[in-house]
């Protein structure tokens, strides 16, 4: 089985004695565009900075297509990327020219590729201008044309859609999601979460320099969601059908999974068999804005707590804290996608 395009592990970064990252343990597959999520200051440029090779670690691994790149920075030459936003280019030289520049820094590329790139991030009219009369928005999309000239294996982009207008922002979004489709590794830090669903595999969501939850949108994407009389009896009815893979309860609604998306059709009358009154059918649209703030709070107030746990109800839903909570059981902190 081929090695993971990024993978770290144990991954901690102290600055003065203070962690900035701590036990950072994660893998981005090629193919996937994995999206870092988390406050100002949760730690997202740092695991950047590291996993480019452009810090060391405290403590912990990163490996890049199975090697280490502090030990064998040569593995770098499979990366592109773009760490500092806005990306630095020369002012008095032309669109073109900077990624000459780069070109040649990367071994050389044919002036064939930097005319695709730049056609590539609809910077063809703008080419020649010098760069210095760039807007912000023109020179991030610079800088996500530098990262593709070298058809990288892995990308790695901090903040790529800082300062872009809506139609820059979707270009990028869907450059990114065509490099994944060939093959290509990417991973981002960014403040976009309504955005991220559309185009990203996986989240990862950072609070004080820690992983506390996975996403794994495409499963996420693959939910429907139906809203009934009695979720339980709907529950049971589905659950024992061989053509649906996962149920759950979540409110008034039952949240699945089905082995073939065709399998759709088969639903209604599964739970009107049952004798449950079916009121709504549909895609199960994941809120991600909603369940990323969630997920903060909850760990923000295991810390509040004081005795380093969250709370579960009979649910499953992550709740604060409270000893006049009933129904609710003390867990440790899960590093795992959280309820439906």
């Amino acid at each position: 089985m081929p090695a993971p395009a990024i993978e770290t592990t144990n991954l901690t970064k102290r600055y003065g004695g203070r962690p900035v990252v701590q036990d950072f343990t994660f893998s981005v597959e090629p193919g996937q565009v994995y999206a870092l999520v988390g406050p100002n200051g949760a730690g997202k440029t740092t695991v950047i900075r590291l996993v480019a090779g452009l810090a060391f670690p405290t403590s912990g691994t990163v490996r890049m297509l199975g090697t280490n790149p502090h030990e064998h920075p040569e593995i770098r030459r499979k990366l592109g990327a773009v760490v500092e936003a806005p990306a630095a280019f020369y002012p008095y030289l032309s669109g073109r020219a900077n990624l000459r520049l780069h070109g040649r820094l990367a071994g050389g590329v044919p002036e064939s590729r930097i005319g695709e790139v730049l056609q590539q991030m609809e910077l063809g009219a703008a080419a020649d201008r010098k760069v210095g009369i760039y807007s912000l928005g023109m020179r991030q999309r610079l800088g996500v044309a530098a990262a593709l000239l070298t058809r990288p294996e892995i990308l790695i982009l901090d903040e790529p859609a800082s300062g872009m207008d809506p139609l820059s922002l979707h270009l990028v979004h869907g450059v990114l999601r065509d490099a994944a489709r060939g093959g290509t590794a990417v991973l981002l830090s960014t403040h976009h979460l309504d955005e991220v669903v559309a185009y990203c595999s996986h989240v990862g969501i950072l609070e004080e320099g820690m992983l506390i939850d996975e996403v794994d949108l495409g499963e996420r994407r693959a939910r429907f969601r139906a809203t009934v009389s009695d979720v339980h009896a709907a529950r049971i009815a589905l659950e024992t059908q061989p053509w649906v893979r996962e149920v759950a309860v979540r409110g008034r609604d039952v949240v699945f999974t089905l082995v073939d998306e065709a399998a759709i059709l088969r639903v209604a009358a599964t739970i009107v068999d049952a004798g449950v009154s079916l009121r709504e059918l549909g895609s199960d649209i994941f809120d991600l804005r909603s369940y990323y703030r969630e997920r903060v709070e909850a760990q923000r107030a295991s810390r509040t707590a004081g005795d380093g746990s969250l709370r579960i109800g009979r649910d499953g839903s992550y709740v604060p804290h409270r000893t006049d909570e009933p129904d609710a059981v003390p867990v440790a902190a899960p590093r795992r996608e959280g309820p439906a």
